[in-house]
């Protein structure tokens, strides 16, 4: 039986990513949209539904059934979950808003800024537009990328846009977090000495997408493809990509505001493992790459 019958309100109601059914039952009965959690629960496994709910947010009354409910869960949501991981380029990202909300990849990345399309689980209505979703994940960068990072990093003699494509490096060099910061201080470091950054994910950025390993990001580079004629390529040109080359994590960011280019490291590498290995001179760093690679 519904709630109440009579009702003429209507609620907004947010199943998140992961839940499970218990959570679900749990929230629906707290907000007064069903009377009873163990008949709403029985009905669900009565139809065979439990995986069949979606993430996202729906319409329901307390003038529903438990039945009407548990269907409505099903189907007609009205915004949905998209997650957007760290470290894609926006051509990536193009292709999750394509897949989750019908979105022409075209229509996105024309009007997509690289770097500013901030990774982080959204929900998004499934009526959004191009416009819109840039929008959304652009206030969120907004917000995650505040006024004290701002200060901190004007503190460092750094832009908001010097750090976003520091970060970016960042984030595609070093995925681990534990080694984001001391990656980020050589970084900074080659960079403020007018060293030549030698970094392989721009060269990769300038190559673009390879069809044979369906990936934007080709995983080993030949001496041709360190010689590539872009102004991404941090092997023939010093000073930092034009643009940043991904869209990094807010970890990526504060690494980068906080990361020490006192550091007595120049060089780092990181083996077939994932570890990395950190050099002062040039003939420990070629030692390393022996050793390890």
């Amino acid at each position: 039986m519904p709630v109440n019958k009579n009702s003429l309100v209507s609620t907004i109601f947010v199943v998140n990513l992961g839940d499970p059914l218990n959570i679900i039952v749990n929230n629906l009965s707290k907000q007064g949209l069903i009377r009873n959690k163990v008949v709403f629960y029985l009905i669900v496994k009565q139809l065979g539904i439990e995986r069949k709910i979606q993430a996202g947010d729906f319409r329901v009354s307390p003038k529903m059934t438990a039945m009407e409910v548990a269907k409505n869960l099903t189907h007609g949501t009205l915004d949905i979950w998209v997650t957007l991981i760290e470290g894609m380029r926006k051509e990536e990202i193009a292709q999750t808003i394509s897949k989750d909300l019908n979105i022409p990849e075209t229509e996105f990345i024309k009007i997509a800024s690289e770097g500013y399309l901030f990774p982080d689980t959204y929900l998004i209505p499934t009526t959004a537009t191009a416009e819109s979703v840039v929008t959304i994940l652009k206030n969120n960068f907004n917000n995650k990328f505040g006024q004290e990072l701002h200060d901190k990093a004007k503190n460092k003699k750094l832009t908001e846009k010097e750090v976003l494509i520091l970060a970016s490096l960042v984030e595609r060099e070093a995925r681990q977090p534990v080694t984001r910061q001391k990656v980020a201080g050589i970084i900074l470091k080659r960079y403020l000495a007018d060293w030549p950054l030698q970094i392989d994910a721009t060269v990769q950025y300038a190559i673009g997408y390879q069809s044979n390993e369906k990936s934007w990001w080709k995983k080993d580079l030949t001496e041709d493809d360190l010689k590539i004629d872009s102004p991404f390529n941090t092997y023939k040109n010093t000073g930092l990509p034009p643009e940043p080359i991904c869209n990094p994590s807010l970890s990526s960011i504060q690494a980068v505001i906080n990361s020490d280019p006192k550091t007595p490291y120049w060089y780092y590498i990181t083996d077939k493992n994932g570890v990395m290995h950190y050099a002062v001179t040039l003939e420990e760093h070629n030692n390393n790459i022996r050793k390890y690679l």
